[in-house]
């Protein structure tokens, strides 16, 4: 999966998504050199669903099915 800025330009490729414990765990690399691993948490997962707005998050449930 990769990860575009504004331009279409590769910020991040992700190589992969896994479980650790509580944590969600997303490997790959910044602008294809850097090696990177982050780490979501559940407080984090929580904080992050209080960006979305109700079409936003509807949009991300439609997004697998899309054209593109």
């Amino acid at each position: 999966m990769k990860i575009l800025d504004a331009n279409d330009k590769e910020l991040m490729t992700v190589r992969k998504i896994e479980r650790d414990g509580n944590t969600l765990v997303i490997r790959g690399k910044i602008f294809g050199a850097m090696p990177m691993v982050a780490r979501l948490t559940p407080k984090e997962a929580r904080a992050a669903l209080k960006l979305l707005d109700f079409k936003t998050f509807f949009f991300l449930l439609t997004l697998l099915f899309r054209k593109g």
